[in-house]
């Protein structure tokens, strides 16, 4: 029987590596000497094949993907390192996570060289597998490697296809160490590479903990507006890596935690100690989810709760539900209205009118909450399945006005129109990652299909969120 050996939180920055970073590298020295004894931990472990969960690999909506290239190169050339790594892949073990996922109704996929070239997927080793895997290798090589992309799914898939992946260790003949690769925060501080946000803090302080008390329901409790506004790309590695410790006893360290350049690093270990029907935690993590899910819907503005209602009810039944009587106050006039649905952390759809369309508010919410489920054309229709883990907001816009400028926007506060004869681009307000005037504008004339430097008619307007 295989045996799953180790497993490790592992962030990704190429700054830590020598030959990328120079001396800024000096700034993140606490993570340097973690992952060198992460390395040494592995090599103690001695695993036949590692396994890394990276958010940079080619991540799809819909499955979580697989690298199917029997030998695997990657190189830092991108950030001006001559620095090249080369494995071979372990293809009878990411086969039997592709089979085990299968079994278990999570959708995988393996990218043979074929189909990632039908879609266009590099063959090579993205930074944030390069990165744990260099250090581990500088200590300990060789070994046999299964790249695998971040899922985008919910909790419960995320940490099923961890499951999937111990199953398939369990029946493998090799020793395994699984890597999550991920950073935390990346808005710790006002210089950060995506802005200043004080739930950044609140974010990290949080995982850390619960890493150290291997506390999957404390993951599960993480509220959708910290996560967002965090700015990450370590959760769902760290929920992956979790599930594939299903039923072991974890003796958890967590070796270093910094934030040096506004992004979070954290490098835990996780040592497999034994089984025990008490570190059965899917259960647990279930009930976190759905405790989570009552306290969001109980908390619901009445614009959020209609825009859920028609959905369910639609996609349900195929009927579309009547606005509530007597019609409330506030959804007694004229608006445009945008319904943006989020699964996972992810947006699931996003469908809106800048003018209102029918006789009020309540009408304007029901069929642009419908539309945005099933009519977005960047999705697939929402299933039924898939309703209890829909998170829903709803944006009630002011009346667009004319601007002179772009120094009249402020995409925190205001959203654009862009207008070019009948071609028309809208862009909400307050979005993340859009921290300028000019890639606010610049995203708009992309979604009306204006070029960059084609004069364009500006409006701006305000809008009132309800989550």
């Amino acid at each position: 029987m295989g045996e799953l050996v180790l497993a490790a939180l592992a962030p990704h920055p190429p700054i830590i590596v020598p030959g990328v970073g120079g001396r800024e590298a000096a700034k993140a020295q606490k993570t340097v000497d973690a992952m060198r004894k992460l390395a040494r931990e592995v090599t103690e472990a001695k695993p036949d094949t590692v396994i890394v969960i990276s958010p940079h690999a080619p991540v799809f909506a819909d499955v979580v993907a697989i690298n199917g290239h029997p030998h695997i190169r990657g190189s830092l050339a991108q950030f001006g390192a001559d620095v090249e790594l080369e494995f071979d892949s372990n293809m009878e073990l990411a086969s039997a996570i592709d089979a085990e996922a299968k079994d278990m109704g999570v959708s995988t996929a393996i990218l043979e060289p074929s189909l990632a070239r039908r879609h266009r997927v590099p063959p090579g080793l993205d930074h944030g597998t390069f990165v744990p895997v260099y250090f581990i290798a500088d200590e300990y090589y060789p070994f046999r490697l299964v790249s695998v992309s971040m899922g985008v799914g919910t909790l419960k898939e995320l940490y099923m296809f961890g499951m999937c992946m111990a199953s398939a260790i369990d029946k493998s003949k090799d020793r395994v160490a699984v890597i999550a690769s991920g950073d935390l925060s990346h808005r710790l501080t006002p210089d950060a590479p995506a802005g200043y946000a004080p739930e950044g803090k609140v974010f990290d302080e949080a995982v850390v903990d619960a890493l150290k008390r291997m506390d999957v329901v404390a993951l599960a409790r993480l509220d959708h507006g910290l996560i967002e506004a965090a700015g990450m790309c370590g959760l769902n590695p760290i929920v992956m890596m979790l599930g594939a410790l299903e039923g072991i006893s974890v003796e958890s360290e967590v070796l270093s935690y910094e934030g040096p350049f506004g992004v979070g690093y954290a490098v835990a270990v996780l040592r497999p100690v034994g089984r025990s029907h008490e570190a059965n935690r899917f259960q647990r993590l279930m009930a976190g989810v759905e405790e989570r899910r009552s306290k969001l819907r109980s908390a619901e503005s009445a614009f959020v709760g209609l825009a859920r209602g028609a959905v369910e009810a639609y996609v349900s039944t195929g009927k579309v539900a009547d606005p509530p009587e007597p019609l409330p106050e506030a959804m007694q006039g004229r608006a445009g209205v945008f319904c943006s649905l989020h699964k996972g952390g992810h947006l699931r759809g996003c469908i809106g009118t800048t003018e209102p369309t029918r006789p009020n508010i309540a009408e304007e919410i029901i069929a642009n909450a419908i539309s945005a489920a099933v009519r977005d054309p960047r999705f697939e229709p929402v299933a039924p399945d898939e309703l209890a883990d829909i998170v829903y907001s709803v944006d009630v816009l002011s009346p667009a006005e004319p601007i002179s400028s772009p120094e009249k926007l402020d995409p925190k506060r205001y959203g654009v129109i862009v207008r070019r004869g009948a071609r028309v681009g809208l862009l909400l307000p307050d979005l993340e990652g859009v921290d300028t005037v000019e890639e606010q504008i610049s995203i708009a004339r992309r979604k009306a299909g204006i070029g960059l430097d084609v004069p364009v008619e500006l409006e701006r307007f305000e809008v009132t969120r309800y989550e």
